[in-house]
């Protein structure tokens, strides 16, 4: 059975920096397309970036410059490094993995963590 498991959220003051890691067993983030998704209070959950297996890179215009997804296949991490950090950002945020056309709209990951909040006080 497949566990992916996220951490690194918290609280942080606007404009401040944040890296969220996600884990996965049974399951190595190398092969597959993989992302990170976030769902703020009363809002739908939207793409924020994605990572191929090749290592192609799309994000949301929202966090484009911002934000930056990577990932360490030695160690089978996911990372999301948030910098200039704003009061919009706080949300829920899910690493999700298999994404089936590696699309951060109407793509259908297999696999979900079960989030980390950030909050970004202004």
């Amino acid at each position: 059975q497949v566990q992916v498991v996220e951490s690194g959220g918290g609280v942080v003051q606007a404009g401040g920096s944040l890296r969220l890691s996600c884990a996965a067993s049974r399951f190595a983030f190398s092969t597959k397309c993989n992302a990170w998704f976030r769902q703020a209070p009363g809002k739908g959950r939207e793409g924020v970036a994605t990572i191929g297996y090749s290592g192609m890179r799309k994000y949301a215009d929202s966090v484009k410059g911002r934000f930056i997804i990577s990932r360490d296949n030695a160690k089978n991490l996911l990372y999301l490094q948030m910098n200039g950090l704003e009061p919009e950002d706080t949300a829920m945020y899910y690493c999700a993995a298999d994404i089936p056309g590696c699309s951060l709209v109407g793509g259908v990951p297999k696999y979900w963590g079960q989030g980390t909040q950030v909050t970004v006080s202004s």
